[in-house]
């Protein structure tokens, strides 16, 4: 096992997470990367724990975005949901708790930039989170979200975002690809139409057009949400 010495290693993390852990077999459990286990079933890695730890961290932002914008309805809630439970935001706060340093990876892992590889940190920070909420509860899981969220938290107030930044979240939350087709385009050179067809795995695809790509695409995104409940 590559990385610093177990004891060491956790107290240090449990200074950073400002929680003590009353079974520090969980954090190190939720720490521990497929990579270390070499097939032993009786080594678990971290990935049941990140099951957990999704629904923890729904529930959390879910019960912050109902307090903070209670004059949004649901379809205007859900976009912010997914633009702060997905992959990204979840690397981000891990590279911000430095959760990458204190992994369990395998040396050949770790020469491949397992530490800082974004499908390992959100993983890693999905399962501090269940962690978190297994030994302290809610309210140690809701400390570790409202510290490590907190600038994302802010950006999504601030930021204006058009319908195709929601149907990227909303697909990345899924984790489903998403694409933009180019299906016709008529009119004259000074005023064209353009049809653009928005694609997502699993979906039946939509259409918009408008005086230029970027116009048409933003329809689609518009009619693809739409179709779904999300309003835009």
């Amino acid at each position: 096992m590559s990385g610093p010495k177990r004891d060491e290693s956790l107290a240090a993390l449990e200074v950073v997470l400002a929680h003590r852990f009353k079974d520090p077999a969980l954090l190190r459990e939720a720490l521990t990367h497929g990579s270390t286990t070499d097939g032993d079933k009786r080594k678990r890695s971290y990935e049941r724990l990140e099951f957990v730890g999704d629904r923890v961290l729904g529930l959390i932002i879910a019960e912050h975005l109902y307090a903070a914008h209670a004059d949004e309805e649901e379809g205007e809630l859900a976009p912010r949901l997914n633009a702060l439970v997905n992959r990204h935001a979840c690397a981000r706060a891990a590279r911000r708790a430095g959760l990458g340093e204190f992994a369990y990876l395998s040396a050949s892992e770790v020469a491949q930039g397992g530490r800082n590889k974004e499908a390992i940190l959100a993983d890693l920070c999905e399962a501090v989170i269940a962690a978190l909420y297994l030994d302290g509860g809610y309210v140690a899981a809701h400390a570790f979200v409202s510290r490590f969220w907190a600038e994302e938290f802010a950006q999504a107030d601030a930021s204006p975002r058009d319908a195709k930044t929601v149907l990227q979240e909303w697909t990345a939350s899924k984790r489903r690809g998403l694409s933009y087709s180019l299906i016709e385009q008529t009119g004259p050179e000074h005023a064209p139409v353009f049809v653009i067809e928005a694609q997502v795995d699993g979906f039946p695809a939509s259409r918009g057009e408008g005086g230029s790509k970027r116009e048409a695409q933003r329809a689609a995104a518009t009619a693809f949400l739409k179709a779904r409940g999300v309003d835009v």
